[in-house]
């Protein structure tokens, strides 16, 4: 781990107060995406898909959902984590443009897609659910560190009303929504935490 990266961890807190007037473009939105989405995933399915809130109406209304957060309607965006809990349904797009960058044969591309199709659609939805919210916490952690590195804040949301938030942005049956991500420049000094002593978490060694 070089410096800088103990550095970015380090700094990055959890954000409340945000500068109204703040803007993050839509470009730089979707390059920090770009990154995140380098991060790890199961079978490499890729089991996030994003929508995001930069409209002041649009996070206005998105706050009454999320237990009227500030955050939500103050941040310059709001970036909605979602898994797909049918993410077995990208195979084929996965592995071919694995093959098309020549990153791997024809043939380990045909294993990989019908392996991926034995296994996990005979997984049950709970299993593929706890797949994809897996996947989405790391690509999650992954982007509010690229954000911080860039000098931007975040604060990640679980508490917000999931029925409601498929429901009002008809979200397609096969996702479903997972964390709010708020997305700004800080207006007030972030809260700051401690941790447990390392000690008190490692349980043994084996």
């Amino acid at each position: 781990m070089t410096k800088q990266l103990i550095d970015i961890i380090e700094e990055r807190h959890s954000v409340r107060k945000y500068d109204l007037n703040f803007k993050i473009s839509k470009e730089e939105i979707e390059e920090m995406l770009k990154e995140a989405t380098l991060a790890p995933s199961s079978s490499n399915l890729q089991a996030w898909r994003f929508i995001i809130f930069q409209d002041q109406q649009a996070k206005k209304e998105l706050r009454e959902i999320a237990n009227k957060q500030e955050q939500v309607e103050t941040a310059s965006a709001v970036i909605a984590v979602l898994g797909d809990k049918e993410m077995y349904k990208s195979v084929e797009k996965v592995y071919g443009s694995a093959h098309e960058a020549g990153l791997m044969d024809e043939a380990n591309m045909k294993r990989l897609i019908e392996s991926t199709n034995n296994t996990y659609p005979k997984a049950s939805e709970e299993i593929r659910k706890n797949i994809a919210t897996f996947d989405a916490g790391l690509v999650s952690m992954q982007l509010m560190l690229i954000a911080k590195a860039r000098g931007y804040d975040t604060v990640p949301m679980g508490g917000f009303d999931k029925v409601k938030f498929a429901e009002k942005y008809h979200v397609p049956e096969r996702f479903f929504p997972i964390v709010l991500i708020s997305l700004g420049k800080a207006a007030a000094p972030a809260f700051q935490t401690t941790r447990l002593p390392i000690a008190d978490v490692i349980l043994e060694y084996i």
